[in-house]
Formats: C-alpha cells, structure tokens, sequence
C-alpha cells in the first residue's frame, strides 16, 4: 500500500526528498507520518500530515529542517529534508492510520512501508 523512495548517501549539509507513494485514497482518509529507526533505536516520529486540510507536526529534531506535504492527485506524501546532519541517518519509513490522527507513536500505525535508508556523512 506504501511505497517510499528517495533516500540516499549524502554529506551533511545536503537536502533530500523523500517520496512516499499511497494506493487507493490514503491520503483523503489516513494521517499519513514519516517515522525513522537508526540501528539500535527505536522507531521514532519525524513528521505527520493530518487528512484532509493537512494540518502538520514535526519532531523538535528537525523542526525547521524539514517539510512534510502531501500531492493528493499524485497519492504521494514527501518529506523535504534540508541541512541534514550525520545523527539523521535512517532507514525512513511512511505510515498510516485512520483512528488516531498525527500521532507520534507508532503503535497508532495500521500501514507501513518497507523504508528507505537516508546515510548521512560527516
């Protein structure tokens, strides 16, 4: 149902695109959320897009760095990640659910896709 692509080698300081493409009408129904797991972490929030109007919620960590849209014709959710740093490196997963809202907890989460890994270097 998920699809996440865009991730990449990069050196600090670089942007990157994240794509997230959705099947069927996730994006009318669904908060969709971008989550991260480095090795040894738990997963842990990035940033969420309510449905509809698409309210949004970022992580403190990348707040300011980072923007989360949706293109709803394209049934595709981005995450935008400006002046990454070497701890943003991930392997970046795309989630959805419908009963929670922008959740920050990933127990919320009923979709997921299969990731995509975003190596930052120093």
């Amino acid at each position: 149902h998920l699809v996440e692509s865009g991730g990449g080698l990069v050196q600090a300081g670089d942007s990157l695109r994240l794509s997230c493409a959705a099947s069927g009408r996730f994006l009318s129904s669904y908060a969709m959320t971008w989550f991260r797991q480095a090795p040894g972490n738990e997963r842990e929030f990035v940033a969420s897009i309510a449905r509809g109007l698409g309210s949004t919620a970022y992580a403190d960590s990348v707040k300011g760095r980072s923007t989360i849209s949706k293109d709803n014709a394209k049934n595709t959710v981005y995450l935008q990640m400006n002046s990454l740093k070497p701890e943003d490196t991930a392997v970046y997963y795309c989630a959805a659910n419908n009963r929670f809202g922008i959740s920050r907890d990933p127990r919320h989460y009923d979709y997921w896709g299969q990731g995509t890994q975003v190596t930052v270097s120093s």
